[in-house]
């Protein structure tokens, strides 16, 4: 009786099994089903779900330094927006006198860059009139650059472009913006820039952005990514982006970030491209450290369309990793995202890499989405708090 038992058994194991086969070789739905359910029993064991990482559709970079005097050091953390289905990037240049500048680029499929062979922005005297100083990457670690326009974020708000950036002066930290119409950016009109405006109060601030669209009628400025409740960030609302720097408001400064374990990092750095608004909230990508060191990581969250300071779903794992030879030839581990598009369903990162070139990556916009609302990190508690600096 029990030997009856044991081949019907063996005989049930082996028509589910041979019928899950037969599903997934016929069946696309029965395919993706079992794929998903095999991605979430190694998900339980600290595997990394493939929907929530980015893919490098081209295994090389896509912007490198060239023979310009303004660029020849450098060319990395581009922004980027979508206008008339062409990608526009506004990069970081580095030059061998050691100042960043703003290049501009363009391409019809996101891949293939046009450049142009003068700086789209560059601002007057840094440093001062007779400074003598040059490209370094061991006296000035943040890309070999002591001075000049770095890291731009870009966005269209109400037919006007908008760039945010750091301004680097000796180790002085601020934040400004230029702006000019649609029509004056697609003719590569750059010398209508409006600005430098200067949005930051102090000497200690960089790397904040604009939200791509005004809520309730006013600028909304992401001007940190950690606040004293793990589950916030920090917004602040103005009329007028003149006006931001009179504003008193609490912000961290950049180089005093406390570590604070939270998900899969020990230590944040700062927000990557602009948030992008999408059906489950705003996405957001960061910067951060985890336990190997400082090996700089992308992460990713959502943020509440209504209330964009609440985080509604942070991504269990890294999303990005500094792995290839590109990310790794320069300043090593670094890679750092400023742009970031939707093209045909696909989400596209271009970031820097190495501190040296320009790099992008991509992954389809659904999928990603749907992972990332639904691998939900345990961090998520509302005891996690971070203290901030005094």
């Amino acid at each position: 009786m029990l030997l009856l038992v044991i081949n019907i058994f063996v005989l049930f194991v082996t028509v589910f099994v041979a019928g899950v086969l037969v599903g997934v070789l016929v069946f696309p739905t029965t395919r993706k089903k079992v794929s998903k359910f095999i991605e979430n029993i190694g998900a339980g064991f600290g595997a990394k779900n493939p929907d929530l990482m980015l893919q490098r559709p081209v295994d090389k970079p896509i912007l490198t330094p060239r023979a310009n005097l303004w660029e020849d050091e450098a060319v990395l953390n581009p922004a980027a927006i979508i206008l008339n289905d062409q990608v526009h990037l506004i990069y970081r240049a580095i030059g061998r006198d050691g100042v960043s500048r703003l290049g501009y680029a363009s391409s019809a499929d996101g891949f293939a860059f046009d450049r142009q062979y003068r700086p789209a922005f560059a601002v007057h005297n840094p440093g001062g009139h007779g400074a003598v100083r040059h490209y370094s990457p061991t006296m000035y670690p943040s890309g070999g650059s002591w001075g000049g326009v770095e890291d731009p974020r870009m966005v269209v708000i109400d037919d006007n472009v908008y760039v945010t950036f750091n301004l680097f002066d000796n180790w002085v930290l601020r934040v400004g913006v230029i702006s000019m119409g649609k029509k004056d950016f697609l003719a590569k009109n750059f010398h209508k820039w409006r600005g430098p405006t200067i949005l930051s109060s102090s000497n200690r601030e960089k790397n904040w952005m604009l939200f791509p669209e005004k809520i309730n009628g006013k600028f909304a400025i992401l001007h940190g990514i950690i606040d004293n409740d793990s589950n916030r960030v920090r917004i602040e609302y103005t009329d007028s982006l003149d006006t931001l720097a009179e504003h008193s408001f609490e912000t961290v400064d950049p180089q005093q970030v406390p570590d604070t374990h939270i998900a899969w990092h020990k230590h944040v750095r700062s927000a990557g491209p602009p948030p992008l608004k999408t059906p489950d909230g705003w996405l957001v990508l960061y910067h951060a450290h985890d336990d190997e060191g400082d090996r700089y990581k992308l992460g990713a969250m959502l943020l509440d369309l209504d209330d964009p300071t609440k985080i509604l779903h942070r991504a269990p794992h890294p999303i990005l990793e500094p792995d290839v030879s590109y990310e790794n030839n320069g300043k090593p581990g670094v890679i750092y995202a400023c742009g970031a598009v939707v093209k045909d369903g696909v989400l596209f990162v271009y970031y820097g890499g190495a501190d040296k070139i320009t790099a992008v990556a991509t992954t389809p916009l659904k999928e990603f989405l749907y992972a990332l609302t639904h691998d939900e990190t345990p961090a998520l508690q509302k005891e996690n708090t971070v203290v901030s600096p005094d």
